[in-house]
């Protein structure tokens, strides 16, 4: 079982470490990191190196593809290499994922045109501008797209796709064995629940905190 996760520059860092994390401790996955060339690409932060290890010709049939978000999807040119293969891979993947802002990829591939989605919460207008109905929750499975709200929601996607890959024993071991336990110090973890001043704060920087 080969699961594809998608490399670019100025991807977020846990959308694809996080997934790749649970995922790689799936009994027999075979994980790869595939881009448009390969080699090391830098995160938006530009600090951590990731590295793409095939090419997306060389991967052409992947079980599961997973599209992790950062302000780069937003550089990536409509319908170029990364969507044309989206789209060819998406014909015969039996799971098709996104992790924050990776939604909005695989929207603008046309794979989520009239589809329920999460991603994350400043990324809604967007989001819907395609043609997706967004979905205000950590993760959202429409058939076999699964999406997942912003950053860390991106590891709760990861143990609910090990379950559908491997049972739910597999998925809870996993989560154990990585202690995913969560007890954040506060409860601003999202904007149901984020006090007002920091949701009109984060939503002042918006522009900044997507595409910077």
């Amino acid at each position: 079982m080969q699961i594809a996760i998608v490399l670019y520059p100025r991807i977020t860092a846990l959308d694809a470490v996080g997934p790749y994390e649970i995922l790689q401790r799936v009994p027999n996955a075979e994980l790869v990191f595939v881009g448009e060339r390969r080699g090391e690409v830098r995160s938006d932060t530009g600090l951590l190196g990731l590295t793409v290890d095939r090419t997306l010709d060389e991967v052409t049939s992947p079980d599961v593809v997973l599209v992790p978000g950062g302000s780069g999807g937003f550089e990536l040119p409509e319908g170029g290499a990364l969507h044309t293969w989206l789209r060819a891979v998406d014909e015969t993947s039996t799971w098709t994922a996104s992790v924050c802002t990776g939604a909005l990829i695989l929207a603008a591939a046309g794979l989520l045109k009239g589809r329920r989605a999460a991603t994350h919460w400043l990324a809604v207008e967007e989001l819907e501008a395609r043609g997706v109905t967004h979905v205000p929750e950590r993760f959202v499975r429409d058939g076999k797209y699964m999406t997942s709200a912003g950053v860390s929601a991106g590891i709760d996607m990861a143990l609910a796709l090990a379950e559908q890959l491997s049972g739910p024993l597999t998925a809870k071991m996993i989560q154990l064995a990585t202690e995913y336990d969560p007890h954040p110090p506060f409860d601003a973890g999202s904007p149901q629940t984020a006090p007002r001043r920091v949701r009109e704060l984060l939503w002042a920087r918006r522009e900044t905190v997507m595409r910077s």
